[in-house]
């Protein structure tokens, strides 16, 4: 069967800030993976979370895969459109402010054990 993924779009942290969580995660069993993620401080671990398991409801109920067996194979944070915003500096300047964003995308598959 062909591997399943899930996508949150538009999150509003940097990839930079994700990058930690996510090799947390990497090749976890989903189960494991979301024990790991409900005992991290981060909030972004929270929507994280939701993602994964996001990505095995979406194997257990429209592939019909085993939610045990499932394990994440694939993980990654892409960048988004960011927002761009000024600031007043000193002597009439202005200062560019940019606020990242990014796409995450979890993809599950069954082991083959």
């Amino acid at each position: 069967m062909p591997p399943v993924r899930a996508l949150a779009r538009q999150l509003g942290a940097s990839q930079k800030r994700l990058k930690p969580i996510l090799d947390l995660v990497r090749g976890q069993r989903v189960e494991e993976a979301l024990n790991n993620l409900s005992l991290l401080t981060s909030p972004w671990a929270k929507s994280v979370a939701k993602v994964v398991a996001s990505a095995a409801a979406n194997a257990e109920n429209n592939m019909l895969m085993n939610r045990d067996n499932l394990r994440i194979v694939h993980i990654s944070a892409d960048n988004a459109k960011s927002l761009k915003r000024f600031r007043p500096r000193a002597r009439g300047r202005i200062g560019r402010i940019i606020k990242r964003s990014s796409h995450l995308m979890v993809v599950v598959d069954e082991d083959e054990e």
